[in-house]
């Protein structure tokens, strides 16, 4: 098992979606996020789930809520609160409208990355996907700044660092659950 934390991201709007797709059912679980969570804990001694307010979710688990005064619906404030309460130099993200993303591409991650990188970050035929990957303590400066300018953009940010890209050629690993029918598709595909 890797001993860095995983923090799950599942404290987006879901505007495509129409509903929120952390609480959508997955699998054998009633929601995605309980999938992701019960999933990654075979693979990471520590899994977190980054949120606006735990109170949605009725299993336990290990929660950083973002700050009560963000109205921020991006990841910043998700990575703002993870700097704020992990203790080591480094943490694992990934988002939880990602459910494919398996153990061979976390390794392949995680082995990959070094002390001297900002961020170890997968990339598929689609480009940079920015939250499948590694974030260091370095970059938690940066974000803050990025929350006070209101700016929000993770590929630029990780543009401008020392970003350790890694290329997969899966895309469907990298299925993202954006709207409705990604969805349908993902659940055909679980279910077999």
């Amino acid at each position: 098992m890797l001993n860095i934390p995983c923090v799950i991201f599942a404290g987006g709007k879901s505007s495509r979606m129409g509903e929120d797709k952390a609480l959508l059912p997955f699998g054998e679980f009633t929601t995605l996020t309980e999938f992701q969570y019960a999933r990654l804990s075979k693979i990471f001694t520590t899994v977190y789930i980054s949120c606006k307010d735990k109170s949605k979710f009725n299993f336990d688990a290990n929660f950083i809520e973002d700050a009560p005064t963000s109205d921020i619906y991006a990841p910043t404030a998700g990575f703002i609160a993870a700097f704020e309460q992990l203790q080591g130099n480094r943490f694992f993200v990934l988002s939880v409208d990602a459910p494919f993303v398996d153990a061979e591409i976390i390794y392949k991650l995680y082995n990959a990355d070094q002390e001297s990188y900002d961020a170890t970050i997968a990339q598929s035929s689609h480009g940079l996907e920015p939250l499948c990957g590694i974030y260091h303590r370095s970059l938690q400066a940066k974000f803050v700044q990025m929350q006070k300018e209101n700016t929000h953009k993770l590929g630029f940010l990780l543009k401008n660092s020392k970003t350790h890209s890694i290329s997969f050629s899966s895309q469907e690993k990298f299925l993202n659950l954006n709207h409705p029918q990604e969805y349908k598709q993902a659940l055909k595909i679980i279910s077999n």
